[in-house]
């Protein structure tokens, strides 16, 4: 039946041999074909025939192929999913979808799927290296991993066990919390610092909110998009999508970007700012709006005799320190609304919901005139002036739009600091038009692991982790604390290193680091050299081909359980995964299965410790019952963290929003909707250490100052460790820094940046035939291809025309590409969308599978690997990488 699915425009130059690892696989195929699974694609044909409604059930389940995380429904036809939409009870998406979840449908039925678990045979790990997979049981499978973790503990060094997560469900702390922690170890490492940590960092400096944004898009007048695309990615695609006509009408559109995007190119304004520089257009637009008075004085405040001495090149008397401090340190500006020590002058500036804004005039705005930014940004200063004044006529009903584009640069914690201080100049945080917070759920979280904690795991769990977190080069401030946080991208160089210890086991789910990192060789050479690895996915992907056992997973929206909690439209949800069709193969619950079968065997070996947890944490809250298998442990961990949206004698039953009746009922409906949001509650109770919107930052000074103490050096250490070039007060500003780029601008004359597709489920749709023939729903991209983009100025000056291959390097590594001539892009630039370049994966994502050959380029052989160490984030975007193009 395989034979029976399209796998490109021309499928003999497609075909896989039957080495590498569908060999291995090949004993499981016949049965598989022979059930109803792979007649998906001429079943649905013949039933397509029919009434649309005339068979089936729609069944609720969640979409995870971006983080929108959206609410959708299934329709399932003879145990078999044919159809996808939104679900029509869920308030935040309007029960809309994207083209994502459609891609699920070829990804649940993928014939290259891991079906049973798979071992390795060849001990030699390496890119290009047969693995040698063979089938094994998943009590073999088991018995090896038990083996392995029992020989640390046994050692006495279980801190060189690791667990890496991808995606998740929030049942995730089931695996990635309670192994790693009851086993004895430090290094549970989250994938979010390569996914958007910077773009958290700037919020909470600013006003305390270590999270994503929702956005009123509903009543908001204006809409400043820095490097977002809210109709194709970031993450609320579905609401965007929906409103984003009615918006227009409505709203003025300007989109910061190098690229015309989507969104882009229905905007009032496009602004192709050079990459890396959008700190500088940032704070020239907030020059503007202080130096031409058009702040919003009701909410940040204005000069007592209502004069603006915000005059460009000039300082202002700064307020003394207030004795209403309370004893508080206080060198640098006073605490927002205090009152000065002395009133007498007109100079005076009354602050109301906002700290220090003066301050940052002084330190920072007074010289970053539009003129100045034009040089930088190649923006004109005319426009940078009218966005700005436009953005601020729009006052609390203006959206400043971050996004990882703006943020996840070198130097790009300032830049996202900057930009969303844009909407507390204009008093747009918590405002209705504006930029919001998230409503409170019901939901829980997993019993305390300390008392199933011996000894060992009590004391080594607290030892460093491999990802360098802490150290004085990654202070990684997630929730101003040092070493609060993730450096992802930072653990395969600890591996490398074997610092702070050697990892020797390892697991890792819904995860393809290999594929998704920049520098990715590095995680390359790190897992060939790692003893003992597992990878629980769907797919055989870049990261599986250096396993010691690839354990098959349920997909995540039509064969697992677990829930997830978001928020679009001013409301925040709880969207259940369930489990529609029966897995078509021998596939585990990642999340809670797979640990609940490890610690049975854990238990077997006399460490019962994890088996205990779970069994004794986790009961059915309805009947009580301990789970006896892995089945109905998730079932009670599912139930019990999601209590309050179902269960009527729960204590928040009913606060937040829904009334679910009872556990049945949430199944059936699949949602749990809040409230809608409340403007202005957060209003001088933001989580900052004023209660205000600082605009010098006491929250990041404390901070700042905290980590350098830990390291016995100054903040001005601190800065110059982690790649920064501002200095002295600056560090507690929203702050211009310099783009931070490697290669020889002579060498490598081109600033590569990356972009993401409307198609890609997080970089796992190119094994599916539907993502790479619609490619060209992405502006310049094309169908069954990789292009890079290049305006035709510079593919003049090169002499390249359209279709040739091109060679693009850098000082990290050559990929090559397609070229695409396209006056989308600003000249001097070039771009490539992110998500091709597979030489594994698949028979449809690499050009052979079976020898490894990609197809196109993956972007991350050629980022050079650095970070926004603030933060902790991978610095993917700002172009970090210069390059050469080459005619291949």
């Amino acid at each position: 039946m395989t034979d029976q699915i399209p796998t490109s425009k021309n499928d003999d130059g497609w075909q896989i041999s039957r080495r590498g690892f569908l060999q291995g696989s090949a004993g499981t195929v016949a049965a598989a074909t022979a059930g109803p699974a792979l007649n998906f694609f001429t079943a649905a044909s013949a039933q397509a025939q029919q009434p649309a409604e005339a068979a089936g059930k729609w069944m609720a389940s969640t979409c995870q192929g971006c983080t929108s995380w959206c609410p959708v429904q299934v329709k399932v036809v003879d145990g078999r999913a044919v159809h996808l939409r939104g679900n029509p009870l869920a308030k935040a998406n309007h029960g809309k979808i994207c083209p994502r979840p459609h891609l699920a449908l070829q990804q649940v039925y993928d014939p290259d799927r891991v079906r049973q678990p798979m071992k390795r045979t060849n001990p030699e790990k390496g890119r290009g290296k047969d693995p040698g997979f063979v089938p094994i049981s998943w009590d073999e499978a088991m018995d090896m991993l038990a083996d392995r973790i029992m020989e640390l503990r046994n050692d006495g060094e279980p801190e060189k066990f690791a667990l890496f997560r991808g995606r998740y469900t929030y049942l995730r702390d089931i695996l990635y919390s309670a192994v790693p922690k009851i086993i004895g170890s430090p290094n549970n490492i989250s994938h979010s610092a390569i996914c958007a940590e910077a773009e958290k960092f700037g919020p909470y400096y600013v006003e305390g909110l270590w999270d994503y944004r929702d956005y009123d898009l509903e009543h908001t007048r204006y809409v400043l998009c820095w490097g977002a695309d809210p109709v194709s990615s970031n993450r609320q695609v579905p609401h965007a999508i929906n409103f984003w006509g009615n918006m227009r009408d409505n709203a003025t559109v300007a989109v910061v970007d190098p690229r015309l995007s989507a969104t882009a190119a229905k905007a009032d304004e496009w602004l192709p700012v050079i990459p890396g520089e959008d700190g500088a257009l940032a704070v020239a637009m907030a020059h503007v709006i202080l130096a031409e008075g058009a702040w919003n004085k009701t909410f940040v405040g204005d000069f007592v005799d209502g004069e603006n001495r915000f005059v460009p090149g000039q300082t202002v008397d700064e307020p003394q320190p207030s004795v209403a401090a309370e004893g508080a340190e206080r060198t640098e500006g006073i605490v927002a609304g205090d009152a000065p020590t002395s009133r007498t002058s007109a100079s005076v500036f009354n602050e109301i919901h906002t700290h220090g804004v003066v301050q940052w005039w002084n330190l920072e705005l007074k010289d970053r005139t539009p003129e100045w930014a034009a040089e930088r940004t190649g923006i004109p200063a005319e426009q940078i002036r009218r966005v700005a004044l436009g953005f601020a006529a729009a006052g609390s009903r203006a959206i400043s739009w971050l996004s990882p584009g703006a943020s996840m640069q070198a130097r790009g914690g300032y830049s996202a600091m900057a930009t969303h201080a844009l909407n507390g100049l204009v008093g747009s945080i918590d405002a209705k038009g504006g930029v919001v917070a998230k409503v409170k759920d019901p939901t829980g979280s997993v019993p305390d692991m300390a008392p199933y904690q011996d000894e060992l795991a009590a004391s080594h769990s607290k030892y460093d982790k491999i990802d360098q977190r802490g150290t004085l080069a990654f202070p990684s401030l997630n929730g101003g604390k040092s070493g609060g946080g993730v450096v992802t991208n930072a653990a395969a160089d600890g591996m490398l290193a074997k610092s702070p210890n050697e990892i020797k086991v390892a697991i890792a789910y819904w995860s393809n680091f290999g594929f998704s990192t920049s520098g990715s060789y590095r995680w390359e050479q790190a897992l060939s050299e790692l003893p003992f690895f597992v990878h629980l996915t769907t797919n055989a992907s870049e990261m599986s081909m250096f396993a010691d056992l690839v354990l098959p997973a349920a997909h995540q929206l039509f064969e697992k359980w677990g829930y997830i909690k978001g928020k679009q439209n001013l409301h925040s949800y709880v969207s259940l995964n369930q489990r529609v069709i029966d897995p078509l193969w021998d596939v585990k619950q990642d999340e809670t299965e797979v640990p609940f079968m490890l610690a049975e065997k854990l238990a077997e070996r006399g460490f019962d410790n994890l088996y205990r947890y779970y069994t004794e944490g986790f009961a059915d809250p309805e009947t009580g019952a301990a789970p006896t298998n892995g089945e109905e442990f998730t079932e009670y961990a599912l139930k019990m963290l999601t209590r309050g949206c179902w269960d009527s004698t729960h204590e928040d039953y009913g606060k937040y929003g829904d009334r679910l009746e009872g556990w049945e009922d949430f199944k059936e409906k699949g949602v749990w909707n809040s409230h809608r949001y409340e403007y202005g509650k957060r209003v001088d109770n933001f989580a900052t250490q004023t209660g205000k919107v600082e605009f010098y930052s006491e929250t990041l000074k404390t901070a700042l100052r905290g980590h350098a103490e830990r390291h016995d050096t100054t903040v001005d250490g601190v800065l110059e460790a982690t790649n920064y070039v501002g200095r002295g007060e600056l560090a507690f500003v929203p702050h211009f820094e310099p783009a931070l780029r490697h290669g020889d601008e002579v060498e490598y004359p081109f600033v590569f940046f990356e972009h993401r597709s409307r198609l890609n489920r997080e970089g796992r749709s190119a094994n599916c035939t539907w993502y790479q023939a619609h490619k060209n729903v992405d502006p310049g991209d094309e169908n069954w291809s990789d292009v890079l983009k290049m305006n035709p100025i510079d593919a003049d000056a090169l002499g390249l025309d359209d279709g040739d291959m091109v060679r693009i390097t850098s000082t990290t590594g050559t990929i090559t590409a397609q070229l695409k001539r396209w006056e989308g892009l600003r000249p001097g630039t070039v771009a490539k969308c992110y998500g091709q370049g597979h030489w594994a994966y698949g028979r449809v994502a690499a050009a052979n599978f079976a020898e490894h050959v990609p197809l196109g380029g993956n972007n991350n052989e050629i980022l050079y690997p650095e970070f926004e160490r603030l933060s902790g984030s991978t610095a993917r975007h700002g172009g970090p990488s210069r390059v050469k193009v080459e005619r291949v």
